[in-house]
């Protein structure tokens, strides 16, 4: 098995879900085939759409799943679909350069610049030891207990692979297993969360900070994940804990334009007052986090009590 990287653009040309699916063409069969059963990161390039002339984006790792198997696209017999399983977002997306140092050798030219024919492949192949250092910057906030320390970055024209120890494929292990456990999961969906919605309720508006400087508000999912739903932030919502509760129950939905919606009759007065006066959800700024539309229509049709 092979672990990869795979680009997918804001706006991509091909019919990518990253939380479900990678759409590619036959160029890329034997190089994912070569991955199923093993784990990829997602990158997003400076073109943001098809387009040449296109930017915007971040040109960083952002997420992180495992490829399950692939299939054929019934529509187009050059073009298949890899499936995916246990997606799960970085804490905040991952620069392929820090300073002069690189997480994939492959695109350092011997002469300390970026390699742009080994960066123009939509499919990458990794090693363990790039893969481990993306994962360590990737999930610095839900590594909490400061088992895998990150390392300091190198000086310009090295690269990441390198501050792997000899021993690194030792603590390898752990990290893989931390990523399908479900405390792990929670941890990085409610940083990732938080950090999209600038830790502010997108119900009531709130933000409020504890004295620790802990945000009060929590995430959800919007399809749960005993229903099928992902840890994507794009099934997930920034709630104060009673909002939160209130959601889980079905007493509030939120509808495709974003709209708030209360189930009748079922939430007292002084509940009301929580939510904001324009009933409208507060969303990310970047359009690519705003809530799924498929997560968004399941809660209203299979929890919602309206």
């Amino acid at each position: 098995m092979t672990r990869m990287v795979l680009t997918v653009k804001v706006e991509p040309s091909y019919d990518d879900l990253p939380e479900e699916r990678y759409h590619f063409p036959r160029t890329y069969l034997a190089q994912i085939e070569r991955a199923v059963g093993d784990w990829a990161v997602y990158y997003e390039p400076r073109r943001s759409t098809a387009a040449a002339s296109s930017r915007g984006g971040r040109q960083s790792y952002f997420a992180v799943a495992r490829i399950t198997s692939i299939v054929a696209d019934p529509a187009n017999s050059d073009r298949f679909y890899a499936l995916v399983a246990d997606y799960l977002e970085f804490d905040h997306p991952i620069s392929f350069r820090e300073g002069g140092t690189y997480f994939e050798s492959m695109l350092l030219r011997d002469d300390g610049g970026t390699n742009k024919g080994a960066f123009g492949r939509a499919v990458r192949a990794i090693s363990d030891g790039e893969f481990e250092q993306i994962l360590r910057r990737g999930f610095e906030g839900a590594l909490t207990d400061g088992a895998f320390a990150v390392p300091p970055v190198l000086p310009a024209g090295r690269v990441a692979l390198r501050l792997i120890s000899s021993d690194s494929t030792q603590d390898a292990r752990p990290v893989l297993e931390r990523l399908v456990a479900r405390p792990f999961r929670d941890a990085a969906f409610r940083s990732s969360v938080r950090t999209a919605y600038d830790k502010r309720c997108a119900i009531t508006g709130l933000k409020l900070i504890n004295g620790g400087g802990r945000p009060e508000v929590q995430a959800a999912h919007i399809r749960p994940i005993a229903h099928g739903g992902s840890d994507s932030v794009r099934n997930g919502l920034a709630l104060s804990g009673t909002v939160h509760w209130m959601f889980d129950r079905g007493l509030l939905s939120i509808g495709d334009d974003f709209g708030i919606i209360v189930a009748s009759r079922k939430v007292p007065e002084d509940a009301l007052r929580l939510i904001r006066p324009d009933r409208q959800l507060l969303v990310p700024k970047r359009v690519e986090l705003h809530p799924l539309q498929d997560a968004l229509r399941y809660h209203r049709e299979n929890i919602f009590k309206g």
